[in-house]
């Protein structure tokens, strides 16, 4: 039996890889599992938890389904690829997939065609209606300074933990990622010390890559690589 353990972003949930965990659960008989870290989901309340909080319910997870499978994959996005690979680390498993994974964050160029496309929409009477600004200003607004804090030490925290990686890995990196730049995912495959690793860039895709205009094609390479031998 395969189990395959999904970790969304910080500040998201679920939802934010739910096109992948959708698919898997349509085309294969594994066990999934789809953790939500304290004061994440659809509703913030960031206030007061910490990245051990987040990384002890992804721990968890990982132990409760380690116990009813065979072989384990993890696929993790953003700051869940951060913690993908922790557990990778720590514990092991077979396949490894990191999505637009955060060991660096904040895409300058990226952002400046961002807000320069609110500041646009704006001017034509469309801003309150951008999907973008609309998703950027509640997260700026739920989201309390402690914790991006506690986000940050988490990055910090997991980044060496990356050199003890022997899984099979596949990296995915959108290349208009606004937040996370694409010298993470290069980061990452020069730290990962397994030799079966690849990155594969989509070159239209932002950082909500799970369900961007690429999101079929990103689908297939996820579903091929946990598939093949």
């Amino acid at each position: 039996m395969i189990g395959c353990l999904c970790l969304h972003g910080f500040t998201g949930g679920p939802y934010e890889i739910e096109p992948i965990t959708e698919y898997l659960e349509k085309h294969t008989d594994w066990v999934l599992s789809v953790p939500t870290y304290p004061g994440h989901g659809k509703e913030l309340s960031l206030h007061g938890r910490t990245h051990t909080e987040w990384l002890e319910e992804a721990e968890r997870s990982y132990l409760e389904l380690r116990e009813k499978v065979d072989n384990i994959y993890i696929v993790g996005f953003s700051m869940g690829g951060m913690i993908a690979g922790y557990l990778a680390s720590k514990y092991g498993c077979d396949k490894l997939i990191l999505l637009n994974a955060s060991a660096y964050y904040l895409n300058p160029g990226q952002m400046i065609k961002d807000v320069a496309n609110m500041i646009s929409s704006g001017f034509s009477g469309q801003l309150k209606d951008h999907e973008l600004y609309k998703r950027y200003k509640k997260k700026f607004k739920d989201t309390p300074f402690s914790a991006t804090r506690e986000f940050r030490k988490l990055v910090k925290l997991l980044k060496p933990e990356f050199s003890q990686v022997s899984a099979p890995t596949l990296i995915i990196q959108g290349e208009c990622d606004g937040l996370v730049p694409r010298k993470s995912a290069e980061y990452l495959y020069g730290a990962i010390a397994a030799t079966n690793k690849r990155i594969c860039y989509f070159k239209e895709s932002k950082h909500m890559i799970c369900h961007d205009v690429e999101k079929d094609q990103l689908i297939d390479e996820v579903y091929q690589f946990l598939m093949s031998e």
